[in-house]
């Protein structure tokens, strides 16, 4: 296939103050965006919280759930990619975009960004590319290290044949839906784990 035929590769967003603009990304295995309609429903959901708010977007990729958080008035965003291609693309984006003031990409693992210093997070995104069960091993990093504020929310998307991933019992599931092959959960994080729990 050729990377030639640009609407593959690239991404409209959908809501904010950058409605319409295109989001191209590169050609990478496994780099699936979010699709449109579970965007929209997932920006639905999140429309009382985006605004103001620190986003992670732990598995960047195209940046299409980033970029619309930022699109949509949240006051900073974190995107966390691994491959060059795609962490370069991001920035050109962010750049051409005027966002790069309340953005930064770190060109890095997901796995070893959680293993840097925390700060905490309102909203995070986790989109890991399908096939590895990665929800099973990020979601209890996220929840053990400082990264989620109390009443933080996290996106979690995965195969829908996989089901509902399982969370940490102090995380209450808010919604759950799926599109095609796409399962898409929301979860909030309601009080902090006892240390030793």
């Amino acid at each position: 296939e050729s990377s030639a035929s640009g609407s593959r590769n690239s991404v409209r967003i959908i809501g904010g103050g950058w409605r319409g603009r295109r989001v191209s990304f590169p050609d990478i295995p496994g780099l699936r965006p979010t699709p449109d309609r579970v965007r929209e429903t997932l920006f639905n959901w999140l429309q009382q919280r985006i605004a103001g708010a620190r986003c992670l977007d732990l598995f960047a990729g195209s940046g299409a759930l980033g970029l619309e958080a930022l699109s949509r008035g949240a006051k900073e965003l974190v995107f966390v990619e691994q491959a060059v291609a795609a962490a370069r693309a991001l920035q050109e984006q962010l750049i051409r975009f005027g966002g790069q003031a309340r953005a930064q990409v770190a060109e890095m693992g997901a796995a070893r960004y959680l293993r840097s210093v925390p700060q905490a997070f309102d909203i995070v995104f986790l989109d890991p590319p399908f096939g590895r069960d990665a929800l099973a091993e990020y979601v209890p990093m996220l929840d053990e290290g400082q990264w989620l504020k109390p009443g933080a929310l996290v996106y979690l998307e995965n195969e829908k044949r996989a089901g509902v991933p399982p969370l940490p019992a102090h995380w209450q599931l808010l919604k759950s839906k799926s599109a095609g092959e796409v399962g898409y959960h929301l979860a909030r994080v309601v009080a902090r784990a006892l240390a030793n729990a």
